[in-house]
């Protein structure tokens, strides 16, 4: 498995992934999962950080996508992790896991302070995640705070706390 950056000729297979990955999560009347529509947004943001887009390579193939986008914590620039996808005939064969140690390697070889993420509460926290009030961190969506989560990094200092928010297509889905 080879774990690098996204390139331009990989969006429609990262698209493929992402359908692929969450094709049981297609809201009514919608076409498809909208993690497909939310990269794409992510893309065209000025939160994207092209060298957080990762993808995980097997035999020639793309079998699985993460990406990190900027966010804030009171103002104060973090990531935001997601989505993360793998599609479901390839997920339990260490691909996720891949993803996740490189992307979180890689915030953290940029000096980034934390990642944050909404997500399964039994499978983040096996990569150092945290639920986000452990550390004063609010989503600032009441919805969202029983499964957003914190990762810090080697630059967090204790002093980053108060409302998180996401890149404003976190927003428009």
């Amino acid at each position: 498995m080879l774990i690098r950056r996204e390139l331009p000729a990989d969006v429609d297979a990262i698209a493929a992934v992402h359908r692929a990955a969450f094709a049981d999560q297609i809201p009514p009347g919608a076409d498809e999962p909208v993690e497909v529509g939310l990269v794409a947004m992510l893309r065209a943001s000025d939160a994207w950080l092209p060298a957080l887009s990762l993808v995980a390579v097997v035999d020639g193939e793309i079998r699985g996508h993460v990406c990190l986008t900027r966010a804030t914590v009171a103002g104060r620039p973090v990531l935001a992790l997601g989505p993360i996808g793998v599609p479901p005939h390839h997920q339990g064969d260490g691909i996720g896991a891949a993803l996740m140690h490189a992307c979180l390697g890689a915030a953290d070889a940029l000096d980034e302070p934390l990642v944050a993420l909404l997500g399964h509460l039994d499978y983040y926290p096996r990569f150092g995640f945290v639920p986000g009030s452990t550390l004063s961190i609010d989503p600032g969506v009441p919805d969202w705070v029983s499964h957003f989560q914190v990762r810090t990094l080697s630059a967090y200092t204790p002093d980053v706390t108060g409302e998180f928010r996401y890149a404003q297509p976190f927003y428009e889905l």
